[in-house]
């Protein structure tokens, strides 16, 4: 197990230090102003759709029920399964794709209406969110295809896949001056990027014979016990993605700068969530799932209980670094062209401010691996929003005492709240 988690956050890393690449050229190209404002809007919108109907629903429900149901019903009921669940996304996706291009307008309004105020900010926004809002769904697509790769123990595509997003952004920011704006070149960037992860992940997926066909739509009984556990999955990944939007809409009312202190704060933090805790949760999943179905239930807590304590070791470093020294960090990282010393310094407090959930988010993963093995996705549901409705109150109390920092700050205590209640 361990050197699948290491083949798993060693591209992650890599996937890491080419987003620092790409978060080092936004920050001296688009700096922390009103165009960085309007792209991170428009990079994040897509991004809570997919964390909420992609990877983080998607995941915890199909991978344990293709899991069992090629251990039980062999590889054929298992593909049947999959090209029916993916002609459904496809579909899903379409639909969604062409509804939020409509209404754009109101959409950004919704998560950023603080840009109302300023209509130059609002009007980039939304131009800048109808360009990258395809990428959802291609990267539904991907995780998909990402979760039956790593059904059959095949991580490295899905793994990898993250990468093409920066170099997509530092390439296409590279040539913004074809563009109206860096920002326009920026989204661009992400546009592009979701066709080329999706042609990475078929690509794997064909070769090892697991790629999904498009099938007619229907109803059996695996399909319908797989909703059955993605409408609590999807429930309970909005939470945080409500906090996220919490944190967006906030923060919009703040002065300048306060989203984009967010961003470059969260991107190093999610640093080791991503390298430590996102790998480890993608190889116990299905190690779980695979021996949950088989009857063997203390190898699987077995496997769990290694895996917390090799999560902790490696994240111990970075919350006592990020916490120390942030703004030593900020500066390190990012203090260049435009994105100045007082930039660095807001930033820096919004990280240290993260940082204290750091060892709770890490843990997550791991935690919610009992239930999710287990085709209970109603239990993690009920932590997870039970725990975001704390957070989001928290940001209304801290916001006026601490600024922009009291919004991390507010995760941080969510998190732990969220770890608590699935302990």
């Amino acid at each position: 197990m361990f050197r699948k988690i290491l083949s798993v956050g060693g591209w992650t890393l890599v996937s890491r230090v080419t987003g620092f690449a790409r978060d080092i050229v936004m920050a001296a190209v688009l700096g922390a102003g009103p165009v960085a404002d309007a792209f991170v809007v428009a990079q994040r919108l897509p991004n809570h759709f997919r964390a909420i109907f992609g990877e983080g629903a998607f995941n915890s429900a199909f991978v344990p029920a293709y899991a069992r149901i090629y251990e039980t019903d062999g590889d054929p009921a298992a593909r049947r399964f999959a090209s029916r669940i993916f002609t459904l996304m496809l579909v899903v996706q379409v639909i969604v794709l062409v509804v939020a291009l409509l209404a754009m307008p109101w959409v950004v309004r919704l998560l950023a209406p603080g840009f109302s105020n300023d209509p130059a900010k609002f009007d980039l926004a939304v131009t800048l969110t109808r360009i990258t809002f395809p990428y959802l769904l291609f990267i539904t697509l991907v995780t998909l295809l990402s979760g039956l790769l790593n059904a059959h123990e095949r991580f490295a595509a899905a793994a990898a896949a993250p990468i093409l997003l920066n170099v997509s952004i530092v390439a296409a920011l590279a040539a913004a001056f074809l563009f109206p704006s860096a920002g326009h070149a920026a989204a661009w960037g992400v546009a592009a990027a979701g066709v080329l992860e999706f042609l990475l992940v078929w690509t794997a997926a064909s070769r090892a014979g697991v790629a999904p066909r498009l099938k007619r739509l229907g109803i059996d009984g695996d399909t319908k016990t797989f909703f059955k556990t993605l409408g609590p999955a999807v429930v309970g990944s909005a939470g945080p993605q409500i906090a996220a939007f919490a944190d967006t809409i906030i923060a919009s009312f703040l002065p300048t700068g306060a989203v984009s202190s967010l961003y470059y704060a969260d991107r190093l933090y999610q640093l080791p969530v991503g390298v430590i805790g996102i790998a480890v949760g993608t190889v116990l999943l299905p190690e779980m799932s695979r021996r949950i179905a088989a009857g063997d239930v203390a190898r699987a807590h077995a496997s769990q209980n290694r895996a917390i304590g090799f999560t902790l070791a490696l994240t111990a470093p970075f919350a006592v670094a990020f916490l120390a020294m942030p703004d030593l960090v900020m500066s390190a990282l990012f203090k260049r062209g435009a994105f100045d010393a007082a930039a660095a310094q807001r930033a820096g407090a919004v990280l240290a401010a993260y940082s204290v959930g750091l060892p709770a988010v890490v843990l997550l993963n791991s935690a919610r691996a009992s239930f999710y093995a287990r085709a209970d996705t109603t239990t993690p549901m009920i932590a997870t929003l039970t725990a975001a409705g704390i957070n989001v109150l928290l940001k209304i109390v801290l916001m006026t005492p601490f600024g922009v920092a009291g919004l991390a700050l507010a995760t941080a205590i969510g998190t732990w709240v969220n770890l608590g209640l699935l302990a």
